[in-house]
């Protein structure tokens, strides 16, 4: 099973660890791609006055963020540390990775693929820099990322999933960068998390953002803990009912396209 995630907006400082090796990461297919992204990012973020104001105008950064820019202009030479203690926020506090068992967390390293503006895709174990650039920031020698990423993902991302599951996780910025086709994506499923609520006895969907990131991150925890192996999508819904999920699926109307699931929720 390979799930794609999304990072996370906030995210932990720099290690004290050596500094970044682009080498070494998963995926070495990325390595060119992730060399020009990050000199274009050193670059725009390599000064001060008017240049500080540019970055902060393509990073769309607010005033209070502006420390992102130094941080990004060190980015060669910061520290590093696995990713999965990089990124923070609502759907990794779920996840908990930290607290997760021995195994677990070797599944978790297997499985788990987030993308980044940055660096494409990294895997959990990956050493990186804190760093701030998503995917929808438009740089000024390569254009958007979404669509820079597209080329080098349709060569990496397939050999990646392999034969199994794809679950496919992502926010809409960061499914731009790769969308599975063919026979991958008819076993891939996408996960949409829905509130559910009773209003004059009239049930009422909608999707709610903390909601659906603490869900997403509980149910990736539950399925590592639980050591659940699904190797499609039918087998991903028959586990997550087993482990006490409401789910609603919907086949593919036509080859070639993946599951769509709806995990319904009343409260965190």
């Amino acid at each position: 099973m390979l799930v794609l995630l999304p990072p996370s907006e906030g995210k932990a400082p720099s290690g004290s660890g050596a500094a970044l090796k682009l080498e070494g990461l998963s995926l070495p297919e990325l390595g060119a791609a992730r060399a020009a992204v990050l000199d274009e990012l050193v670059a725009l973020c390599t000064g001060d006055g008017s240049d500080e104001d540019k970055a902060a105008e393509v990073l769309g950064l607010s005033p209070g963020l502006r420390g992102e820019i130094a941080k990004n202009a060190e980015l060669r030479t910061a520290g590093t540390r696995p990713a999965g203690q990089i990124y923070t926020g609502v759907l990794y506090d779920a996840l908990d990775l930290a607290t997760l068992d021995p195994a677990a967390r070797r599944r978790a390293a297997r499985s788990l693929l987030v993308f980044s503006g940055l660096w494409g895709a990294v895997r959990i174990g990956d050493r990186i820099p804190s760093y701030r650039c998503s995917m929808g920031v438009r740089l000024p020698g390569l254009g958007a990322l979404g669509a820079y990423w597209r080329g080098p993902m349709r060569e990496a991302l397939p050999a990646a999933a392999g034969q199994g599951l794809v679950l496919d996780l992502r926010s809409a910025a960061y499914a731009t960068a790769w969308k599975p086709a063919g026979e991958v994506a008819e076993r891939t499923a996408t996960v949409r998390v829905l509130q559910s609520k009773v209003v004059a006895g009239v049930e009422k969907r909608t999707v709610v953002s903390h909601f659906n990131k603490a869900t997403k991150g509980r149910m990736v925890r539950d399925l590592l803990t639980s050591g659940s192996a699904p190797r499609d999508p039918r087998e991903l819904v028959e586990a997550l009912r087993e482990l006490g999920y409401a789910v609603e699926a919907t086949p593919p109307a036509r080859r070639g396209a993946p599951w769509a699931l709806d995990v319904i929720v009343t409260e965190l």
